[in-house]
């Protein structure tokens, strides 16, 4: 049984593994809010629509976490019901569903921990950028003990979002990972569980920039200025805006194609450059096709991958000015081509969903 409440950053890493395991003979079941297509599911309360508040960015990310709880809190007697009736011989969880490793403690069963971003241990912690004396995490801290207390199990703040298990498979090459040789036997970095486009797509130019900052936080004021920056030049720029109203932009030239959504490993595999909020997903995405990326990060987990990117050598910034300028001299720069180009090459040595079944299999 897999358990992801929500999330295609959380659910999508792990569908070739439930696809290989699947053609291994195993039945698999996904634990979830969301409709996980090819699986045979198990239904889990959905996820809240999220309002941010109009306050600044810590309110905005306390808020997220609470919300996040309450979610995560409804679904524990849900799948707990579930695993008792008819208990599988493993549980595979997201990092962030601490329910399901409390539940399969319980019963004994086996758990592997699938985490879709930068991994930690004692010598590098992931900054998820609440203060302890937030508010929201005073809140949150409170919550945990009252759950804790009322279900008889050991939760903490720190515990819902790390704990480490026996086996975690860490959808990223060691070699992205920041202190990665300091991770002993419990960490299985596998890479990233590639994605073959669902959706056939061909842009009508060589000259592609892709442009989006995932499915939470939308940016106006920086699609208006691409749009700005690349019109009418012999740029072709797919712009996903998800909600955002069209017309909030403007004039959009021929040569932008706004969409709210787009295949996105499909316009990878044809984007010169990819302009990103540096989500996990969407960088190992990008680096499996080998596309610079130019990253402008929206949370703290997000900043920490953009540092990475840009230690690496694999993408830059956003640049204050001069964002067409800057695009054309990354996608030139030869030392960024074979940066590129050798972590390709090592995400796609890695072994990806046939290795992490194999880790599920032993485990």
């Amino acid at each position: 049984m897999f358990v992801t409440l929500a999330g295609a950053g959380h659910i999508n890493p792990t569908l070739g593994v439930v696809a290989e395991l699947q053609a291994r003979g195993h039945r698999v079941r996904y634990a979830s809010g969301e409709e996980v297509a090819g699986v045979e599911r198990v239904a889990l309360p959905r996820l809240p629509p999220f309002v941010p508040p109009a306050r600044e960015f810590l309110d905005i990310l306390g808020a997220w976490y609470l919300h996040y709880f309450a979610a995560t809190s409804a679904a524990y007697p849900v799948l707990r019901a579930h695993i008792a009736t008819d208990p599988p011989d493993v549980v595979c969880y997201d990092a962030t569903n601490w329910p399901a490793r409390l539940i399969a403690a319980e019963f004994g069963i086996p758990a592997v921990r699938t985490v879709p971003h930068l991994a930690s241990n004692g010598y590098y912690q992931l900054n998820r950028g609440l203060p302890d004396d937030h508010p929201a995490a005073v809140v949150l801290a409170d919550q945990c003990a009252r759950f804790a207390a009322d279900n008889a199990v050991d939760i903490n703040p720190v515990s819902i979002f790390d704990a480490i298990e026996d086996l975690n498979l860490v959808f990223i090459p060691r070699e992205f990972q920041p202190a990665g040789d300091t991770f002993d036997d419990r960490f299985r970095f596998v890479g990233p569980t590639a994605r073959q486009p669902q959706e056939s797509w061909e842009p009508p130019s060589d000259k592609v920039l892709y442009v989006a900052l995932g499915s939470v936080l939308t940016d106006v004021a920086l699609y208006r200025r691409c749009i700005a920056e690349f019109a009418h030049s012999d740029w072709y720029v797919a712009m996903t805006i998800g909600d955002v109203d069209p017309a909030e932009l403007g004039d959009i030239p021929p040569n932008i194609d706004v969409r709210p959504h787009f295949p996105q490993v499909a316009v990878l595999r044809h984007a010169a450059a990819f302009l990103t909020h540096a989500g996990m997903n969407s960088t190992m995405e990008a680096l499996y096709q080998g596309v610079p990326l130019i990253t402008s990060p929206r949370i703290p987990e997000q900043a920490a991958n953009a540092a990475r990117i840009h230690d690496l050598g694999l993408g830059i910034p956003l640049p204050e000015q001069g964002l067409r300028d800057a695009v054309a001299a990354l996608i030139a720069d030869p030392t960024t081509r074979a940066n590129l180009d050798r972590m390709q090459q090592v995400m796609r040595d890695t072994g990806g969903a046939a290795l992490a079944a194999d880790e599920i299999e032993a485990r």
